[in-house]
């Protein structure tokens, strides 16, 4: 059984810029580079919009701490969270506005810089090209995959597949830590196309399975094997 071992996403830590670079694979020398660039750090506290959509987005995010959604709303103001931003994560600038909002799911330290500034450091080395470049076939590939998850997958899978990759992009042993959950049932129901009674309904099924029971807000796997098969996981896409 896994014990309580992990660090909340909500926890008062955070990742240094340059040290999370290198570890995606950018050369410590130029991650140095970004950790100079000009920034300030912000507190973004959850459930209310950080950045609306539909305005300019001259500015580069990083997440020191916490988990950020991205979120777009359709006509009659339902809200979709259409991707998350984890600890170590950014947010790059684009020409124009933006689309989508952007909304904390836990209390989030957040770096943000200039789009100039930004373009400063990238445009001095190719090498940045091609690591950014990698970056955003990872979040690519991941919203390939939320696509088929609300398109395709039943109601049980969708969630359980939210919970396969909250947990590996968490960097959760699942053999010996739980999963501090950092949603509440109505964002996960807004990341999985459901209500969140029904995303109520999943977890009660998954306990009487023997798949994962909880403790309050911590989620333990007490068959992570069955849960990736149940959810039709497979972490290649995370790469």
């Amino acid at each position: 059984m896994a014990t309580s071992a992990t660090v909340p996403i909500d926890a008062k830590v955070g990742a240094g810029l340059a040290e999370t670079l290198t570890a995606a694979g950018l050369k410590p020398a130029l991650a140095k580079r970004f950790e100079q660039m000009p920034q300030r750090q912000v507190t973004v506290l959850p459930r209310r919009p950080f950045r609306e959509p539909g305005v300019a987005r001259d500015e580069v995010m990083f997440v020191r701490s916490g988990l950020l959604s991205k979120y777009k709303s359709d006509g009659n103001g339902r809200r979709q969270i259409v991707a998350l931003r984890f600890v170590g994560d950014g947010i790059l600038p684009r020409q124009g506005s933006a689309d989508y909002g952007v909304q904390a799911i836990v209390r989030s330290e957040v770096l943000i810089g200039k789009r100039e500034d930004f373009a400063a450091v990238v445009d001095s080395d190719a090498e940045y090209s091609r690591f950014f470049m990698q970056l955003m076939e990872r979040h690519s590939a991941i919203s390939y995959e939320w696509l088929v998850n609300c398109g395709r997958r039943d109601s049980t899978a969708r969630v359980t597949h939210l919970l396969c990759e909250t947990v590996e992009r968490s960097h959760v042993d699942v053999a010996k830590q739980s999963l501090i959950n950092p949603f509440t049932q109505q964002q996960i129901a807004d990341i999985t196309g459901h209500t969140s009674v029904n995303v109520n309904r999943v977890f009660a099924d998954l306990e009487r399975q023997g798949l994962i029971h909880r403790k309050g807000r911590e989620i333990f796997f007490d068959d992570w094997a069955e849960l990736q098969r149940v959810a039709s996981f497979r972490a290649d896409y995370l790469r």
